[in-house]
């Protein structure tokens, strides 16, 4: 660790980070506002109902009251600097809300007092204890109206363990607060302080067994000594701090800028970013050492594009000092660029600062080439470094979409792109299969956002509609066809003869073409123009217009003219001789079949199973994730998917997720087969 007389160090050591962390209205917005008037960063607290907040800067979050990216504050408290970021509650934006962890050293979850423990703020204790961090509960709104304090901080022991232990404790019927850990005398609401307190002190010097010898023998500690065992406990999850706060009135936001300041770990103090060096098999791990005279080390965790500013990467120091004028390399790109200025954000407002050390959050502007997830770096030798990936949930939910006006195709892609770039949950892909550009998200909600912004920021219009289901045809028993072509219209005429039989081959054989043509019955020179016949009905269908799959086409006889034989007219025999023989052939409909991997809660699990099933889908496992999830493996049909998410989200109150994967294909029922049929209107056979 770097000597604390080091200047740039003992820098460092006063800087904290925090991410805050829970549902919707839980109030994480307010409590920003409240710790950065507290602090004197901002003169007034500003309103979500008025759109006057530091975090929700954002035109749609103004409209929406609602909190939808990620936003960076920071404030001075105590002589520590202390960096903030808000994120949103929705479980559809949680490609928002989980890159923040990969900026702090400490996770808040907020709970709100009236409402209670929420499926969003278990899901994000979850990951923060995935990603190593500390973390701590953050009570909120504890004056709302006929609430039981003590009831709810049971509740959380209960969901998140005994760990969880409150270092101040609510009074006056939630109109303060007293701390419990540097004090041990008084009452509270929950009773006596000095049981709290002695609570938290038993907790901290367990991991220890010097201090848990000390503490047997003089009965109580000074909580100035246990500085270092907190913050292993911390590090350990062997202590999850409660602290209650009002952001409406103010009570509590004092005390829990002095935990933040006081007890939480400086980048010395919190367990290293997972790093990795190198790529495949030959990866391994690496520590960035919080060492501001070492080389830089630093993650962009954010990205954010502006039609107007253009590019900007929000990113942690990690390692070394950062300065204006420094050359930096963007992961393996050979080509540094030139940190003209250095920012650090205080919402939509660029405050720019002359250095940043390990444990500062910075930006730099108009950087075409970074990127979300690369790390920035100032030595050859960290090329090939890079953070271990987040488990982010698979987008699954998707909409195809197209220009409004014609020919707008291109600016369509370029600005779908741009928004991808800033959204790990957001992704683009153009399906073949059915000729369409789908925009896949988390839910409903997530990309009515992405299209919301589309026709804000970005004045650019797309039509929507569900995605089409890529169905495919095929037979299921030989047949022979036959088509004589034979057209006269003055001048040279057209004509051909053909004769083919097919079969049906295995699922995902494809397709095979095979000239058995004797005699010369017809010329060699126009086999080619059969099989393109027969490959246009491959492409466009025969009964309901989906691509023909798995069959083999036999040409074996046919006739020619010597003057009126040509290509034209051999395609066309083809064609409908193919066509003639997939009736008969008993043709069927295919449709995709998915795998389908559901993570839910142990007490859906009834409720999603049945829901499958009446889906036509069929379970083919169920194993335990721990802390009570459940995955339900199965396969279904694709089309039973539309709007999954959203009943999914019903069954498990906002806690369920799934993946799919195409399985394969399979017969669709004979009643949706005779509706594809009936909506096909047939293609143009001339």
């Amino acid at each position: 660790m770097p000597s604390r007389s080091n200047g740039l160090a003992a820098e460092m050591e006063a800087v904290r980070t925090l991410a805050l962390v829970g549902a919707a209205a839980s109030g994480k917005t307010s409590l920003a506002e409240s710790l950065l008037h507290k602090a004197g960063a901002i003169a007034a607290c500003g309103s979500i109902e008025r759109g006057s907040t530091v975090s929700d800067h954002d035109p749609l979050e103004r409209r929406m009251l609602h909190s939808l990216n990620a936003s960076v504050m920071h404030l001075t408290h105590g002589g520590t600097r202390i960096h903030l970021i808000d994120t949103p509650g929705g479980p559809d934006l949680l490609g928002q809300s989980l890159p923040a962890l990969e900026a702090v050293e400490t996770v808040a979850v907020v709970i709100n007092a009236a409402t209670g423990i929420e499926p969003m703020a278990v899901r994000m204790m979850d990951y923060a204890a995935s990603r190593r961090l500390a973390r701590m509960i953050v009570v909120n709104k504890i004056d709302a109206q006929g609430v039981s304090l003590a009831g709810l901080l049971a509740d959380i022991q209960a969901t998140f363990g005994r760990e969880c232990l409150p270092l101040n404790v609510p009074d006056g019927v939630g109109r303060q607060v007293i701390d419990c850990f540097f004090n041990r005398f008084g009452r509270s609401d929950f009773g006596p302080v000095e049981a709290a307190h002695r609570a938290l002190v038993e907790q901290v010097v367990e991991v220890d067994a010097a201090f848990v010898e000390r503490y047997l023998e003089e009965g109580d500690m000074d909580p100035a000594e246990l500085h270092a065992p907190l913050e292993q406990a911390l590090r350990e999850g062997h202590l999850i701090p409660v602290c209650f706060v009002s952001s409406r009135s103010g009570a509590g936001v004092a005390e829990l800028l002095d935990v933040i300041v006081k007890l939480l770990p400086d980048p010395t103090e919190g367990n290293p970013p997972a790093f990795i060096l190198g790529e495949g098999a030959q990866a391994r791990p690496m520590q960035a050492l919080p060492d501001p005279s070492l080389h830089v080390l630093a993650h962009v965790f954010k990205v954010t594009i502006d039609p107007y500013v253009g590019k900007m990467g929000i990113f942690r120091v990690h390692q070394g000092t950062l300065t204006r004028d420094s050359q930096l390399y963007i992961g393996d790109g050979r080509k540094p660029f030139k940190v003209g200025h250095l920012f650090m954000l205080q919402g939509k407002d660029h405050v720019e600062v002359s250095r940043a050390v390990p444990g500062d959050i910075v930006a730099v502007a108009k950087v075409d080439e970074i990127h979300f997830d690369a790390v920035l770096h100032d030595a050859a030798e960290d090329s090939h470094v890079h953070l271990a990936p987040l488990p982010f949930p698979v987008p699954v939910y998707g909409l195809a979409v197209e220009p409004k006006r014609h020919g707008d195709e291109q600016r369509a892609w370029e600005i779908l792109g741009k928004l991808a770039a800033e959204d790990p949950c957001l992704r683009i892909e153009h399906v073949a299969a059915t000729n369409e550009t789908v925009l896949y998200g988390l839910g409903e909600l997530h990309l009515r956002i992405v299209l919301e912004r589309l026709r804000e920021v970005y004045r650019f219009e797309v039509l929507t509609r569900p995605p089409r289901i890529a169905y495919r045809e095929s037979v299921t028993a030989p047949a022979e066809g036959h088509h004589r072509h034979k057209k006269q219209s003055g001048g040279a005429g057209q004509f051909a003869e053909v004769f083919l039989r097919i079969e049906p081959l295995a699922r995902g054989a494809g397709f095979e073409f095979a000239d058995e043509v004797r005699g010369g019955a017809i010329p060699g020179q126009f086999i080619p123009a059969v099989e393109k016949g027969v490959r246009e009905v491959l492409a466009y269908g025969a009964i309901a217009g989906y691509p023909v799959v798995d069959v083999r086409v036999v040409v074996y006889d046919g006739k020619h003219h010597s003057v009126d034989s040509k290509d034209i007219a051999f395609a066309t025999a083809g064609r409908k001789a193919f066509m003639a023989a997939i009736r008969e052939a008993r043709p069927v409909v295919l449709e995709p079949i998915v795998h389908i991997e559901i993570a839910v809660p142990e007490h859906a699990v009834g409720d999603v199973t049945s829901d499958l099933s009446s889906r036509r889908g069929l379970v083919t496992g169920t194993s335990g994730l721990g802390a009570g999830t459940v995955a339900i493996g199965g396969q279904v049909p694709e089309v039973e998917l539309a709007s999954y998410q959203s009943r999914l989200n019903a069954m498990t109150s906002g806690q369920g997720r799934y993946t799919m994967a195409l399985s394969h294909y399979e017969a669709v029922p004979p009643a949706v087969q005779k509706t594809l049929m009936g909506e096909y209107r047939g293609h143009d056979e001339d």
